[in-house]
């Protein structure tokens, strides 16, 4: 592959670069719902409601857990690209040392805590004895692949701020691909129930770490990973955990956001709340097409600044936002024209696709105003300028709260999404508030390892 480095012009952004790095994460992206719906369709074949809930509910605590630490792969993406962009070899490589260390460990503690973690999850989702048995039962296996779960976080960074974003899918089939196949031998061949589910993954994920750790070969040669004095650099290691506390708090905000819609959904009664939840998957999906063109931003913004070429850093903002514009108003098409008939595929009640129509206008403006904030998202990451992202985050989420207020009583579940979509509008505007200031930053000679924070 050929390197950019710091001597690349901005000849070298070309369409074709953006979407090399694009096309394989949406190609990612798109194999993470058919592993839910096997992990479901397996467990529906012993015959029993409780070991589909005992999977639902298991997965869903273990993977809040580690979405705790997906600031990994954002901080990783960010330092790495600008570090790469600058050709700074030793430091590409004790990154990556750094964010597996930090990977491991965090895993490491999950696992020491799992009991009252395990305690307060179900205490504050209660389930049946039956179900919170199994689902006991299927996070006591999954917790164990904790330390490879979140070191791959740090891996997948460091991959995409180098634009290998093939590798990157490449671990997401293998992990995902060799799931189903030991979900239908460990499930339905020998019978282990919701405890063949959680093997399966458990081995997928150690087997993707694995597989990650020799597609990140390369950094590992020479001498410059074991350069201990620059890995534990007290000033490098300041940085990246500013940078990756700055993201945590922005997602917080961010998830703080998203849970209290569904708690002030739930109170408009449960059709209104079925039929939210079937929409929200319009917003997952555009999300997850959002991703492709969000990370090719990340690590051409960050390798720009890492080289402080300010011309191609606009350049990459600018080719990255054209496809990623195009895609966006063929999703607000796509929602147009066939929403109603996806609403229909996921789900078969009456009542509850009548309400989800009601609302599907909502989702056809949603790409056309949160698509700003998405991007912007990801040329902040590239350039680590994470306390903007967390302010900006936190000025939004204050006028989410108030268009809560205003909307809300007046308009009921329209108010509800209406303040939704305008939480989105007030990050894309605040956050373009600040990118004269990113601009700026590419001319600035780099502080503690990377550009911004």
């Amino acid at each position: 592959m050929a390197e950019p480095g710091a001597g690349a012009t901005c000849e070298r952004l070309t369409h074709g670069r953006v979407l090399k790095i694009a096309v394989p994460i949406v190609l990612s992206n798109a194999t993470v719902p058919i592993l839910g719906a096997v992990d479901t369709g397996v467990v529906g074949q012993l015959g029993a409601a409780a070991p589909i809930g005992a999977v639902g509910i298991g997965a869903i605590v273990i993977g809040a857990l580690y979405w705790f630490f997906g600031f990994l792969r954002m901080g990783t993406t960010g330092l790495a690209s600008q570090a790469y962009g600058a050709g700074d070899r030793a430091e590409v490589s004790a990154l990556l040392v750094r964010a597996l260390m930090i990977g491991l460990v965090s895993g490491l503690v999950l696992i020491m805590l799992q009991l009252p973690l395990f305690a307060l999850a179900f205490g504050l989702s209660p389930a049946s004895p039956e179900v919170e048995a199994m689902a006991r039962s299927y996070m006591g296996i999954r917790i164990w692949s904790a330390p490879a779960a979140i070191a791959l976080y740090g891996i997948n960074g460091w991959l995409i701020a180098q634009e290998r974003t093939r590798a990157v899918f490449m671990i997401q089939l293998w992990m995902n691909g060799l799931n189903i196949l030991l979900d239908l031998w460990f499930v339905l061949g020998l019978g282990w129930g919701v405890e063949g589910v959680a093997v399966a993954t458990l081995i997928a994920e150690a087997s993707g770490l694995g597989l990650g750790l020799w597609l990140c070969r390369a950094g590992f040669r020479g001498g410059a990973w074991k350069a201990w004095d620059r890995v534990f650099d007290a000033t490098r290691l300041r940085h990246m955990a500013s940078v990756n506390s700055d993201i945590l708090l922005r997602s917080l905000l961010l998830q703080a956001m998203f849970i209290s819609f569904l708690f002030l959904g739930a109170d408009f009664g449960d059709v209104t709340l079925a039929a939210n939840q079937v929409l929200l998957q319009f917003l997952e999906i555009t999300a997850y097409a959002m991703d492709g063109f969000a990370f090719a931003a990340e690590a051409l913004v960050g390798q720009a600044l890492g080289a402080r070429n300010r011309a191609r850093l606009r350049r990459a903002v600018l080719l990255s936002g054209f496809w990623a514009a195009l895609s966006l108003l063929a999703m607000a098409l796509a929602f147009a024209l066939w929403g109603g008939a996806v609403i229909d595929i996921m789900t078969t009640a009456p009542d509850v696709r009548a309400e989800a129509r009601r609302y599907l206008p909502w989702m056809v403006l949603s790409p056309l105003v949160g698509g700003a904030a998405w991007m912007l998202d990801g040329v902040f990451i590239g350039a680590t300028r994470t306390r903007d992202m967390r302010n900006m985050m936190a000025v939004s989420f204050v006028i989410y709260l108030l268009a809560l207020a205003m909307l809300l009583p007046p308009f009921a579940n329209h108010g509800l999404w209406g303040a939704l979509l305008i939480s989105f509008v007030a990050r894309g505007i605040t956050l373009g508030l600040r990118y004269p200031a990113l601009e700026a930053g590419a001319v600035r000679a780099r502080a503690g390892g990377g550009v911004g924070g």
